[in-house]
């Protein structure tokens, strides 16, 4: 699966533009971003539902609007609204999905399997207008799986649902990429950027990056960090030295009056060159370490540092980053 150039205006309103993505075989792809930035704009394109307004999107070197029926009987989809009959049970539901794509032989077994497999085969007989809305997502998620796609596109398929659960789904989104099988999904829980193998961050319409979890991380900074403790509160300028240290990436910046937070290259190795300028210019240092930033912080981190470029007239996004982007899912 990739696209290019790929744009979307809805009523003369530009949505998405310009997004580039190129996805490997055997890889789970994140995206994240705030509520309206394009993700279901995105995955609707990629997976043909929508036509581009400008760029291309394809599956298997095939334009995605183009795909045959073949082709699409290999895809899962699971859109934002579960396509479910408030009148049938869960079972019903997921045999009409699976009839859907011709599953006769062994259809029982296989729905039971995937009941199983979203711990819903106990309320099988259940209404979905009587299911919670957890329910009525992890029905939607097995019958994006009932006929076994070696490619899904899931649009938030762990909303609702507790985190044990989403835990456990994402175990077996693993087992099912180790077994060769592709997955694009969208989330609006940053920290599941923690289990995909590449993740995208897609801001007012724009892709600002794409990256592996942990560069994802240093990306917020353009960097590794390190939070420096003083004893006592001392002059700002006397703390600025610390930016001349060799591996420095910016000058300090004061987080409380006696925590001060240092970008680098490489943490260890600034920890020791800052406690070495500390005892030159007898500052006084209690600790310096490493400050570990967790995906939230990087995600607010890297949409606020857009916007506020943006606002600008210019990106704030490194350059090697933007290089990332085009160039790291393939």
């Amino acid at each position: 699966m990739s696209c290019s150039g790929l744009g979307k205006t809805f009523d003369d309103r530009p949505v998405l533009h310009d997004v580039a993505l190129a996805l490997e075989e055997g890889s789970i792809l994140g995206l994240i971003g705030p509520s309206g930035c394009g993700k279901t704009t995105t995955v609707r394109l990629l997976i043909g539902l929508l036509h581009p307004t400008t760029g291309s999107a394809t599956v298997w070197n095939t334009p995605s609007t183009r795909l045959t029926a073949s082709q699409r009987g290999r895809i899962g989809y699971l859109p934002q609204l579960p396509p479910l009959f408030p009148d049938l049970s869960l079972w019903e539901n997921l045999s009409f999905h699976a009839s859907m794509y011709g599953l006769r032989l062994r259809r029982r077994r296989r729905l039971h399997e995937m009941l199983r497999w979203v711990h819903l085969d106990e309320h099988r007989h259940k209404k979905v207008r009587e299911a919670s809305g957890g329910m009525q997502r992890r029905v939607a998620l097995a019958a994006a799986f009932v006929h076994d796609p070696v490619l899904a596109f899931l649009d938030e398929p762990t909303a609702g649902i507790d985190p044990i659960l989403r835990s456990a789904l994402w175990e077996q989104f693993h087992e099912m990429r180790d077994q060769g099988r592709t997955m694009l999904v969208t989330t609006q829980y940053v920290g599941e950027t923690a289990y995909c193998d590449y993740v995208g961050v897609l801001s007012d319409g724009e892709l600002l990056l794409v990256d592996t979890p942990e560069n994802l991380r240093r990306a917020a900074f353009d960097g590794e960090v390190i939070d420096i403790e003083l004893s006592h509160e001392v002059d700002p300028a006397d703390v600025g030295s610390l930016a001349r240290i060799g591996c420095a990436r910016s000058q300090p910046e004061q987080l409380t009056s006696r925590v001060w937070r240092l970008v680098v290259d490489d943490a260890d190795a600034a920890i020791v060159r800052v406690e070495e300028a500390g005892a030159q210019s007898n500052l006084p240092i209690v600790e310096a370490r490493e400050h570990v930033v967790d995906f939230d912080e990087a995600f607010v981190r890297i949409i606020e540092r857009h916007r506020r470029g943006t606002a600008h007239g210019a990106s704030t996004i490194s350059d090697d980053v933007v290089a990332r982007a085009s160039s790291e899912v393939r």
